[in-house]
């Protein structure tokens, strides 16, 4: 009996894990190009496996979220900063692992007190705002170049600026949607394989 648990176990996180390759790999599935940007809903995959299955099960996710944005970067780039930016695992790996570990932490402790939609809803908005603010901070601290800056059509001085109006606009609109998405998909996900309790 433990060994079928744990066959089903391993099946489940091989499914999920390919869900989030094939969702980070297909174009516009899980990147949407926008200028220089990539607007991202994989926040709402990893929220959602975290929420489900745990924060272990999260950090697994955006584990591997964050390792096939490290290595496109070096291969095939979702924009062209991605290659000053993401080869450097402090802005590519860590916040994505960072990612599925909040968003499961913050799951579980609002179930214990709220209603499952509202544990889903702020689980969703806070993995969107840990990746927005770790990526972008991290771009701040470990990428504040010339180049990068122009990337993003501002000299080095306003770098900050532009992140931050990055975060206050796109950061914004993307927590918005997963925390309006993640409850759509954990509720009637969380029913079906009896996670509702």
């Amino acid at each position: 009996m433990q060994q079928r648990a744990q066959i089903q176990r391993l099946t489940r996180r091989s499914l999920l894990l390919v869900l989030i390759v094939i969702q980070d790999l297909v174009p516009f599935l899980g990147n949407l190009p926008v200028g220089p940007l990539s607007i991202t809903t994989m926040p709402i995959t990893v929220a959602v496996i975290a929420a489900l299955f745990g924060p272990l099960e999260g950090t697994l996710a955006g584990g591997v979220w964050g390792g096939l944005t490290f290595i496109r970067a070096f291969v095939y780039p979702s924009s062209a900063l991605a290659p000053l930016l993401f080869t450097n695992p402090l802005i590519s790996v860590v916040p994505r692992l960072l990612v599925g570990l909040v968003a499961g932490v913050v799951f579980a402790l609002i179930r214990r007190w709220g209603k499952i939609g509202l544990a889903a809803a702020l689980s969703g908005l806070v993995a969107a705002l840990t990746n927005t603010v770790l990526v972008l901070g991290g771009i701040y601290l470990f990428a504040n170049t010339p180049q990068v800056a122009a990337g993003y059509h501002v000299d080095q001085a306003h770098l900050g600026v532009a992140l931050a109006a990055i975060v206050g606009t796109n950061g914004v609109a993307e927590a918005l949607l997963t925390a309006l998405v993640v409850p759509l998909l954990v509720i009637p996900l969380g029913r079906a394989l009896g996670r509702n309790k």
